[in-house]
């Protein structure tokens, strides 16, 4: 038990760390100024807006963002070969990143649904440690220290369990929208407000 703990321990420690609002407008506009800015902004909204993972990003397809009609849909159809340990499932689109993905599928050459969401200037297809290196290099560029490919993952699990309660929901939707095995998992991924837990404690006390 303490061995288990002992490697959690090291999980969190290694964590990427999340985004704030200033800093996740200050990756917009770096990105709005990029070449491929319109795929970027993509990359970065599926990880920030859609929680998913750099391996799910690259393996993406126009069929799982894409209903019967081949319009960009409300919601994204994860399967679980696009997935790690085939954790698929059905993400909400939020409103900006359907209109980034909109934005690209006019541009993208792409004539079919197996085709990839994300593609470089030489193949139809892009890799989980191209999308790594690309986090990687803007973060740099911007300074953000401590910031990886998983951040944008964690700051949608973590807003996603701060607001949750307001729509009428518990952990368990986060868990669900995470696509987390383990609810435990689910709580190592969020973040502490520490400013919430003053306020809890100074409203305790009245």
């Amino acid at each position: 038990m303490k061995v288990i703990r002992k490697i959690a321990d090291i999980m969190l420690q290694k964590q990427a760390k999340l985004l704030n609002v200033s800093q996740e407008k200050a990756v917009l506009n770096y990105l709005a100024a990029t070449r491929y800015s319109v795929r970027n902004r993509a990359i970065f909204l599926l990880s920030i807006r859609a929680g998913l993972r750099a391996k799910e990003i690259a393996a993406l397809t126009w069929g799982m963002v894409t209903d019967a009609e081949g319009s960009v849909s409300d919601s994204l159809q994860l399967l679980n070969i696009a997935t790690k340990g085939n954790s698929g499932g059905v993400i909400p689109i939020a409103r900006d990143l359907k209109s980034t993905l909109c934005e690209l599928y006019a541009t993208n050459f792409a004539t079919t649904g197996e085709c990839r969401v994300i593609l470089t200037q030489r193949s139809r297809k892009t890799s989980a440690q191209v999308i790594v290196n690309l986090f990687s290099h803007w973060y740099r560029e911007l300074g953000f220290e401590g910031c990886s490919s998983h951040s944008g993952r964690r700051t949608f699990i973590t807003r996603a369990a701060r607001n949750i309660s307001k729509f009428g929901g518990s952990i368990r939707d986060v868990q669900e929208l995470a696509r987390h095995r383990s609810l435990v998992m689910t709580q190592r991924y969020i973040d502490v407000d520490r400013e919430a837990l003053r306020k809890v404690v100074e409203l305790a006390s009245l």
